[in-house]
């Protein structure tokens, strides 16, 4: 049988552009972005997120060309394999997979938590089982009921945040009446405790934070396997990554920032819920728990299918047992698709059972994971062209070309690395290096010894 590099392509154009947005709009924005405003002050929380922003867009234009010039399922893991090496296309899959999975229990949590706001004489667990089950039949079906659902919550997503940005504008401008204020608030609160009230050092030890918050923009590279037309797909989504990261975080985050003062930003819930309330808004808290709720189960389903996509391309790459390359009448991985949903399920039970121990210890490393994948990504990029131009082809045969190449991966590469390396300096995040460095560390070492063993079992079986 040939070798594939995809399953079905049934994802529309329209469903890769939502996913690609909706992918990095959840619960970092919705409930995160307190903590940043907290820690960095008003102005230096824009120059975070902006700093995010362009990482990111960097990245996404190291992954367009990998993803045209070839669109395979569970892309950035097979192109560190292919051209960083064998080893670090295992790391990239297995922390990939490792963040999503763990993702899933916090956001089954999550989810049970909040609908017991709504009907509080019912069991979290009874909400968090039904969030599972919703999930998990959402990818089961098919790719297509996948992209439609994802589609659709996405959806919710952006229009939440549209109506919070022109409400807030109103706010901001005195249009709206503002709780606490007899004029337009403007924007005073960007420096009436100085321009940096906690020092400048805040936008620094803030970036694994905001990192953290844009990903998920990198599945535009995940989708590319089972895209329709990924020639057409994968660049249109990458176009517009950089405007909607700036109009939906940046403009959500100048709202905020505008009108809460840094001290109180990061205590309140939601940054969300707190503005609603000061412009009146009705049923603030209920509305913006739908939407979180929405963010969450968007985050979910999107983990489900990453990590699904993910064990599917270390089988299909013979890196792991081939047993999870099979696929059922609708060309979904169920085996994939039922472990990664297992691990979700014992990433929740270790959050309630050994909290400071094992959950400790897998949130701390998933947190970094995905600043170590865009760095793989724009390591491989670089690669990629080298070795493209090297086999004797033009850069015209690309259908579509990482701009100021090698400048942009370049850039992607050590601004992902210098955001890992500040996080040293913030105490009360420095503890995802010291579990991560060594996880890392394992994983390649246990790649070694497997692919060891693998060619000496190969060599055995050919002298007989």
């Amino acid at each position: 049988m040939a070798h594939k590099t995809h399953l079905k392509r049934k994802m529309e154009t329209r469903h890769i552009r939502m996913i690609s947005l909706g992918g990095v709009i959840g619960t970092g924005l919705f409930l995160s972005s307190g903590y940043t405003i907290h820690e960095a002050g008003p102005l230096g929380t824009v120059i975070a997120y902006l700093v995010g922003a362009l990482i990111v867009f960097a990245v996404m234009l190291c992954l367009g060309e990998l993803s045209v010039a070839m669109p395979y399922t569970g892309a950035f893991h097979v192109y560190a394999k292919k051209y960083i090496g064998p080893s670090t296309g295992f790391v990239v899959a297995i922390i990939y997979w490792l963040t999503w999975t763990i993702a899933l229990g916090s956001e089954f949590t999550a989810a049970g938590l909040i609908m017991q706001k709504w009907f509080p004489h019912v069991p979290v667990w009874i909400w968090s089982l039904a969030c599972m089950i919703l999930i998990f039949l959402s990818n089961f079906f098919s790719v297509k009921v996948f992209a439609e659902s994802e589609f659709w919550f996405a959806a919710i997503k952006v229009f939440a945040i549209v109506a919070f940005i022109i409400l807030g504008v109103l706010a901001i401008t005195g249009i709206l009446p503002v709780k606490g204020f007899n004029h337009a608030p403007g924007l005073v609160n960007f420096y009436k405790n100085g321009w940096f009230p906690n020092g400048f050092s805040g936008v620094f030890t803030t970036m694994l934070t905001v990192n953290f918050a844009f990903s998920g923009t990198e599945l535009i590279g995940i989708t590319a396997g089972e895209a329709e037309d990924p020639q057409k797909a994968i660049p249109s989504a990458i176009k517009t990554t950089l405007w909607r990261l700036v109009i939906f975080f940046i403009g959500s985050i100048v709202v905020m920032a505008a009108l809460i003062t840094y001290k109180v930003a990061g205590v309140t819930q939601s940054p969300f819920v707190y503005v609603l309330d000061l412009i009146h808004v009705p049923f603030a808290a209920n509305i913006m728990n739908f939407v979180v709720l929405t963010a969450i189960i968007s985050a979910a389903n999107s983990g489900l299918y990453a990590s699904t996509r993910m064990l599917w391309s270390l089988s299909n790459e013979g890196t792991i047992p081939k047993v999870f390359q099979k696929t059922g009448k609708n060309g979904v991985p169920t085996l994939a698709l039922g472990v990664s949903m297992l691990d979700g399920i014992f990433a929740l039970i270790s959050s309630k059972v050994a909290a400071s121990t094992v959950y400790l210890v897998l949130v701390s490393i998933s947190g970094l994971a995905v600043v170590i994948v865009w760095m793989a990504i724009a390591w491989a990029e670089l690669n990629f062209r080298k070795q493209f131009l090297k086999d004797g082809h033009h850069l015209s045969e690309l259908k579509y070309r990482t701009p100021w190449y090698p400048v942009v991966p370049y850039f992607a590469f050590f601004a992902s690395l210098f955001s890992c390396i500040l996080i040293w300096f913030d105490p009360t995040q420095r503890v995802a290096l010291y579990y991560t460095i060594p996880f890392v560390a394992i994983c390649y070492l246990v790649q070694y010894l497997w692919r060891k063993f693998d060619k000496n079992l190969r060599l055995a079986e050919e002298g007989k």
